[in-house]
């Protein structure tokens, strides 16, 4: 019931490609994605697998412990990314945004190289953005437009990559929407008007999303599958019955534990064992969220 209810939609479209014969997958987003890699080195250069989940990420998941026909994913993701640095700022200007994330697949898959011989049909796109362009810019932005204007600028951004990567080949799309990033210690830290602020930002961003997606399918006529994955709902679902899935704080988080632990048991005084928080540190969730995220897309793309 838990999976079934994060799934918010498959459009009926034609050639669609389901988990169990995805070949390669590229994926694009944050903090939340990444794993360390880097294009630039190498198409075959190794991953790292830099995380901040305190072990793996739903990527990582999706690759490993739900890959079942030997999936190979390039993860263009970086920490940090918004969806366009000119829109919004990234905490550093090194920080590669989605727009630069789609640029250097440009530049290293297209056309499909050798080494990664992806093709339209056995291919998925997976894009995961939108956390810190919420959460840099739910009170203020670059350019001085109200939210809704801004926002619908963010998403025409955010769709001309997807443009750009249709017109390159991609037919088929995993979207993943915003979690309930005001109830991560960052926001709960700032007060209840500023967790009421944020929640109101991102469900308007969340719904923009979601609208923009819709209309995939009257836009490009060779489409295969879309599936859009509500993390919104789930977050909220495992927040909502920590009991159930054995949190024991999910509110804040333990500082000796923000910048990772020795082992998934680990515990240190004054603190509950780190695999009882929901919250690594400020932002980011413990791997279990990301292992239910892995298994429910794993679900939905089949």
């Amino acid at each position: 019931m838990l999976l079934s209810a994060v799934l918010v939609g498959l459009l009926p479209l034609a050639h669609a490609l389901t988990w169990n014969n995805t070949e390669y997958m590229f994926v694009f987003g944050d903090s939340y994605s990444t794993t360390g890699y880097n294009v630039s080195a190498g198409i075959t250069s190794p991953d790292p697998g830099y995380t901040a989940s305190n072990g793996l990420n739903w990527v990582e998941y999706l690759r490993g412990t739900y890959n079942v026909t030997y999936t190979k994913v390039y993860n263009l993701a970086y920490g940090g990314a918004t969806t366009d640095s000119y829109l919004v700022t990234p905490y550093l200007p090194t920080v590669q945004s989605l727009v630069n994330q789609v640029t250097l697949w440009d530049q290293y898959f297209s056309p499909a190289p050798s080494v990664a011989p992806w093709t339209t049909n056995n291919t998925l796109f997976a894009i995961f953005i939108g956390i810190n362009d919420v959460g840099n810019a739910w009170n203020t932005n670059n350019l001085n437009e109200t939210q809704p204007v801004f926002f619908s600028l963010l998403m025409d951004r955010y769709f001309q990559q997807v443009n750009n990567l249709y017109e390159r080949g991609a037919r088929n799309f995993l979207f993943l929407n915003v979690p309930p990033i005001d109830r991560a210690p960052l926001f709960i830290e700032q007060g209840s008007a500023t967790q009421a602020a944020v929640k109101s930002a991102l469900a308007l961003y969340n719904t923009y999303l979601t609208d923009r997606i819709n209309a995939l399918q009257y836009l490009y006529p060779y489409l295969g599958s879309v599936v859009v994955y509500d993390t919104n709902t789930l977050f909220n679902t495992l927040l909502d019955n920590a009991e159930t899935f054995s949190f024991t704080n999910i509110t804040g988080y333990c500082d000796a534990y923000a910048n990772g632990t020795p082992t998934t048991t680990y515990q240190t005084a004054g603190c509950e064992p780190v695999s009882t928080y929901f919250w690594l540190n400020t932002l980011h969730p413990l791997w279990f969220v990301h292992d239910v995220v892995a298994h429910g897309i794993s679900r939905a793309l089949s």
